[in-house]
């Protein structure tokens, strides 16, 4: 039983909201969302090109969205695939949110679309903590951000569906060590799948494809240990905070939740983030 008090609950919620809308109205529609995570310079884009012309060519119905803090340089690249693409500029905010993207999609997404693919900003910290709706969540990290990457970043990894290694033509180059990086996978993700690949040798490219188009017919999906505690956080916040309030208003008291409660909560969120990733590192 995970007890650590989730200080993001009160942050994210409204997120949560609209994630579980979306997710709702594309399942409704026949669209599975795969979320792409990693850090700058990962070679996400290069893969998802990869991945998209292999999709094109096999006929499946794909899109892809990709955030920016500024350039449209990866919408560029990815077009070359021939599939539909945007570019979703942020103008500095370092994630994607829910209701940007169901924004985002509206009007825009082909009604043909099956797979979805959204490449979110650059950044492993952020984006881990946003519910964007999707059916697949997959970090990846390249050889040359070294083996402990997972354990860096335990809330990014630790919430994933999948993990995926890119740049390994230079595995040898830089002295990858891929059984250390795997243990440390492990540590902060018991079960999860680790895909190798290469964007510029072709090796690997289509194991992502296969396992979002399996998703996306409704093949089970590795559930992540910290995933669970954070719903069972969740449930005792919302348990709790309806108890104090039904308990508050029998004596006849008033709260204040107004812009004071919130902006400490946005202040503690990180801090909440980081105590729910050591339970389990």
């Amino acid at each position: 039983m995970c007890r650590v008090v989730d200080l993001r609950q009160a942050v994210l919620a409204k997120n949560d909201t609209y994630a579980q809308t979306l997710r709702t109205d594309l399942a409704a529609r026949g669209v599975a969302v795969v979320n792409l995570l990693s850090s700058p310079g990962s070679g996400k884009t290069a893969l998802l090109e990869r991945e998209l012309t292999l999709a094109r060519e096999r006929r499946v119905p794909v899109a892809a969205l990709t955030a920016d803090l500024a350039t449209e340089n990866d919408a560029k690249r990815l077009a070359r695939s021939g599939a539909p693409v945007k570019q979703v500029l942020t103008d500095g905010l370092c994630h994607l949110e829910a209701a940007m993207l169901a924004g985002h999609l509206r009007d825009w997404l082909p009604d043909d679309t099956r797979l979805l693919f959204v490449e979110n900003v650059g950044n492993l910290v952020c984006p881990a903590s946003y519910d964007l709706g999707e059916t697949l969540r997959v970090v990846l990290a390249s050889v040359t951000e070294g083996e402990d990457k997972p354990l860096k970043y335990p809330t990014a990894f630790g919430l994933a569906h999948l993990v995926v290694v890119t740049k390994t033509d230079l595995a040898d180059a830089v002295g990858f060590d891929e059984a250390a990086f795997r243990a440390h996978v492990e540590q902060v993700n018991p079960g999860a799948e680790v895909l190798l690949t290469s964007a510029r040798r072709g090796d690997g490219v289509g194991a992502l494809l296969d396992r979002a188009t399996a998703a996306a017919e409704g093949a089970p999906v590795h559930e992540p240990v910290m995933a669970r505690c954070t719903s069972e956080l969740a449930h005792d916040h919302a348990h709790d905070h309806a108890h104090d309030h039904a308990h508050a208003d029998d004596h006849g008291h008033t709260h204040d939740h107004g812009h004071t409660h919130e902006h400490e909560h946005a202040h503690a969120h990180e801090d909440g983030a980081d105590a729910l990733a050591r339970t389990h590192t």
